[in-house]
């Protein structure tokens, strides 16, 4: 007795239920089981059996009772089983806009040649998602979270849980993934104009080599157009805005500067940003970003959007 209060052996019997860090393995320190509702039940039945049996001494009654008293109890071993040793990792979240689900992705790694069946995992108060996963095989589970602002997203801790095969015991562990997803911000559902810059060359710059007088066609308006370019006889046939385009004309190329853009507050001036970057994008165009202490030369591609938007959701607004 006094070695087991010597060696900590109650705070080992009274531990509070805690986390796994990812990557982890659902080892028998980590994994917690109960009775269910229906376990709970089941137990009283039994008892109820045992106590009748006892009392009109009938054979075939504690048969009875000791058979389902021993189901009971292969069901708490294969309940337990069905989540030990699971190996969890976490993989990279893809970054979406606030408001969406962050898809988080979990990959579950079963290493003791048995299939696992009805295998839980979920956030606190988010969607439940459910899998089996056979033997010696590693599963993917795509857990959502829904986001609210811009910035880091750091999920916690997710639950793994399963009743399987009877539902007489719930078994239950805790995994801390340590991953995050970018959450960029919010898109304004109207977008206002660029307005332009003293150095923008928002319709095109000339190139002195080819000539710059010479109709070449037209065009879809794209964002940032100079409206004397706009054909509006061409226009006005109800197919849509056309811009003139002559021979010699570069690709236009966008500023979207934080010190001209529109809103009531530093927030709304962040999502106009989002909404000019993801337009521009869209329409393949160059464009570049200025931001307070921080420029993005004109360029596009897949890189450039990515990295201005990184830059939106990151950015701590000036006060």
């Amino acid at each position: 007795m006094a070695s087991f209060l010597n060696f900590g052996g109650w705070k080992q019997w009274l531990r509070t239920a805690r986390a796994n860090q990812a990557p982890a393995v659902l080892t028998r320190r980590h994994i917690y089981i109960l009775p269910t509702r229906f376990g709970v039940v089941y137990m009283v039945m039994l008892l109820c059996m045992l106590v009748g049996s006892i009392n009109y001494t009938l054979s075939l009654g504690f048969v009875v009772t000791f058979l389902l008293a021993g189901m009971g109890t292969m069901a708490m071993l294969h309940t337990w089983r069905n989540l030990a040793w699971l190996e969890i990792e976490a993989r990279r979240a893809e970054p979406v806009f606030a408001g969406e689900d962050a898809i988080f992705e979990i990959a579950v790694t079963e290493t003791r040649q048995r299939a696992r069946h009805a295998v839980v995992a979920q956030f606190e108060g988010e969607e439940a998602i459910y899998a089996d996963i056979d033997a010696s095989s590693e599963t993917l589970m795509r857990l959502p979270m829904r986001s609210k602002t811009r910035g880091w997203l750091k999920p916690g801790r997710v639950t793994f849980h399963t009743e399987f095969p009877l539902s007489l015991f719930h078994v239950w562990s805790y995994v801390e993934l340590g991953s995050r997803c970018l959450i960029y911000p919010h898109q304004l559902s109207s977008s206002a104009p660029i307005p332009a810059t003293a150095d923008e060359g928002a319709a095109g710059t000339l190139d002195a080599r080819s000539g710059d007088d010479d109709f070449a066609g037209h065009r879809t308006y794209q964002l940032g157009d100079s409206p004397r370019r706009v054909d509006w006889k061409a226009s006005s046939r109800e197919q849509g805005l056309f811009t003139k385009q002559f021979q010699g004309e570069a690709k236009s190329s966008l500023w979207l500067d934080w010190s001209l853009t529109p809103g009531k507050d530093g927030e709304q001036r962040i999502q106009q940003l989002t909404r000019w970057v993801v337009d521009a994008h869209a329409g393949r165009q160059s464009y570049g970003l200025r931001l307070p202490g921080e420029e993005f030369p004109p360029s596009s591609g897949e890189a450039h959007y990515r990295s201005c938007l990184q830059a939106l959701a990151l950015m701590k607004v000036p006060t």
